[in-house]
């Protein structure tokens, strides 16, 4: 009996899984979605070519792998729409490899609306949201009132929606906001209704199925299955930065309720970090740099965020929250990402330990969101120089103290966007202790 293997952000969002997703594809016949919508953006470049996905798993770009979007991931039809139509524009055809679960819930325009209006009644308080609509989508679905792809193909879909919209729109007059001063996207809320609408009847092109059977009966028939997480951990609903959080599970535990399976059924669970940390929107980050050093990662890294295009705040890595994120979902394979990104740096800090009401702790404790934690950091020497398929004895030694702080062997290291910029680390070992083999010294002398 297979077994569901599953890829998540560790840190709060913005990892990279959309680069390993798509190289790990070639290994699995199924690659599914689990939570969040459009508010991930997976980037995947290869052969000169960028990808942003929103909505639609990283798969995609990988022939005859089929890609699903579990009824845990609440979808916008019209991005979804113009996210299908730029694939197929770059010569991706989806209509036989994308299927979408009956059961996931649809982002109305009015969600939107009810986002911004909620993020401007708060204030100087407001979260940050990306104003997708998740956080008011997610609501709806916990109060037993959204609506849900399935409900596309009902006869009373239109009064489902009319009397959801009305509900909506007497709560975005309580906030005291206008819908007509509200923009989407650069259109009019008129507009993107009309587009909507539009979208709805163009998703119809696809499968609905329903997931929990059609993945299960894939695992028994020996397929091969990864999940593909959104966001990060520490943007998880229950164990993140809360209140600076999306509203959905980001961790393994996610999968069982987003896709339909047992927990018994996970197998493999791949935890993605940067090799240093970064955070889009308001809430807690101990280890963020203000400084020359902030700004030398953000420009080196190319750190904007993929869905919103908002600058990235950056810090050193976190070692307590990373081995949290580790614990919660019981990651067995690390990936470090962008280790490129600091290979002119002269000195690396690592924060292992946090100095919270005069007491050091490894612990992130409950207040974090409200007290100041200073992070205990420990220094390490750059390895100035480029990776390009070799890792420096300076970098291998950054690894292997992050290996023995957090209990996980990491496995692959990136060192670029592309898709080939990555190392196998334990074949890159194999490899250079077999090249030291004496067989070897004497055939090649």
């Amino acid at each position: 009996m297979n077994k569901i293997d599953i890829l998540l952000g560790l840190q709060w969002g913005d990892e990279g899984k959309g680069k390993v997703v798509d190289t790990l594809t070639p290994n699995y016949d199924i690659v599914a979605r689990f939570q969040g919508g459009p508010n991930a953006g997976h980037t995947i470049e290869f052969e000169g070519k960028k990808f942003v996905l929103h909505n639609i798993p990283s798969g995609v770009l990988t022939p005859g792998c089929i890609n699903i979007i579990g009824n845990g991931v609440i979808i916008d039809p019209v991005i979804l729409k113009a996210e299908v139509e730029a694939l197929e524009e770059a010569g991706f055809d989806l209509r036989n490899t994308l299927k979408i679960a009956n059961r996931a819930h649809l982002i109305l325009p009015t969600h939107r609306a009810l986002d911004a209006a909620n993020e401007k009644a708060l204030g100087s308080q407001k979260i940050g949201s990306t104003l997708k609509g998740i956080g008011p989508t997610y609501t709806d679905k916990t109060a037993r009132k959204g609506i849900r792809i399935g409900d596309i193909c009902s006869v009373d879909f239109y009064n489902k929606y009319e009397s959801l919209k009305k509900e909506h729109m007497d709560s975005i007059d309580s906030l005291g906001t206008d819908i007509n001063t509200i923009c989407l996207d650069g259109n009019s809320f008129a507009d993107y209704e009309m587009a909507w609408l539009m979208s709805v009847q163009y998703l119809r092109r696809f499968e609905f199925i329903d997931c929990e059977y059609y993945i299960n009966n894939a695992l028994d028939e020996g397929k091969k299955v990864l999940a593909e997480g959104a966001q990060g951990t520490m943007l998880d609903v229950d164990f993140g930065s809360y209140p600076f959080v999306t509203s959905s599970s980001v961790i393994a535990a996610g999968v069982c309720s987003g896709l339909g399976v047992a927990p018994s059924r996970i197998g493999k669970v791949f935890g993605i970090f940067k090799a240093y940390c970064t955070r889009v929107g308001a809430g807690p980050f101990p280890t963020e740099l203000f400084d020359e050093t902030g700004k030398t990662l953000r420009e080196n890294g190319h750190e904007f965020g993929a869905t919103t295009g908002r600058p990235r705040r950056c810090g050193w890595l976190d070692l307590p929250a990373l081995k949290y994120a580790v614990m919660l979902s019981g990651v067995t394979d690390l990936m470090m990402m962008k280790s490129d990104v600091m290979d002119d740096f002269a000195t690396l800090k690592v924060a292992t330990a946090y100095r919270y009401n005069g007491q050091v702790t490894e612990q992130l404790p409950f207040a974090a969101c409200y007290e100041t934690m200073e992070p205990v950091y420990t220094e390490f020497p750059g390895w100035q120089q480029k990776i390009e398929g070799k890792i420096p004895q300076k970098l291998e030694d950054y690894i292997q103290f992050i290996e023995n702080y957090v209990g996980v062997p990491i496995k692959l290291v990136s060192y670029g966007p592309d898709r080939t910029q990555n190392i196998l680390r334990w074949f890159y070992h194999f490899t250079k202790r077999m090249l030291r083999h004496p067989f070897f010294i004497k055939k090649f002398q």
